[in-house]
């Protein structure tokens, strides 16, 4: 189990914010872990640390301009905790400059969670010259793109807004959260109602919307969504 800290704004413009014991599964620690603390997000008044964006506040984005954030998700990594596989414990650290100038413009820190816009040469028979949006620890060459293991605990989070979108962080162009088409298929009822109970915006799985790119899995088992 873990501890899964949600603010999400309310009707009349307020912030609710709340603490839940949910399952330490994929498909809910993917909703909690794409930003690790101090990244730097873009905002229409400039770049904003993850830690320092609350719901309410807007968010630039590539397709759809600002956007408010409704929702905004965080929980600790802890490495080599009890009964956790380390490779979850695992940041993805994107050296400053690895995709071109300004990509990224710092060194980014990935979570687990976190899928990235890319065109992809590996992929192009299956996509063609389309971005896709990739899981960062599918990026890690050993040189520019690197796995660590962090040496203390380090908080992670992840934004959601009204609709799947690619949003700036250090530079990278980095999704909004979003479950995947279907990902009620692989719950049932009980753990279904758990789940959405973390997105107080949201009273069905269909209320996510639809993704705004096409994207890989996080993990074998799951689906692209």
């Amino acid at each position: 189990m873990r501890k899964y800290h949600v603010k999400t704004l309310r009707p009349d413009g307020s912030v609710r914010e709340t603490e839940q014991i949910g399952p330490a599964t994929p498909v809910f620690e993917a909703a909690f872990s794409a930003f690790a603390h101090g990244t730097m997000i873009q905002t229409p008044r400039g770049p904003v640390a993850i830690e320092d964006i609350y719901p309410g506040m807007k968010v630039k984005t590539a397709d759809r301009g600002p956007m408010p954030v409704l929702w905004v998700g965080s929980m600790t990594l802890v490495p080599k905790a009890q009964g956790v596989a380390s490779r979850d414990c695992r940041l993805t650290r994107v050296m400053s400059d690895a995709f071109g100038l300004g990509r990224p413009d710092r060194d980014l820190m990935a979570g687990p969670g976190a899928r990235l816009l890319m065109r992809p040469a590996a992929l192009r028979d299956s996509f063609g010259r389309e971005r896709v949006l990739m899981p960062a620890r599918d990026l890690v060459d050993g040189h520019s793109v690197v796995e660590i293991i962090p040496p203390r605990p380090v908080t992670v989070y992840h934004l959601c807004l009204r609709r799947h979108a690619v949003i700036s962080a250090a530079g990278m162009d980095v999704e909004t959260y979003h479950p995947g088409a279907g990902f009620e298929r692989s719950m049932g009822q009980n753990m279904e109602a758990l789940f959405l109970s973390l997105f107080p915006h949201i009273e069905k799985p269909q209320d996510f919307g639809a993704t705004a790119y096409p994207r890989l899995p996080l993990a074998a088992s799951e689906m692209v969504g």
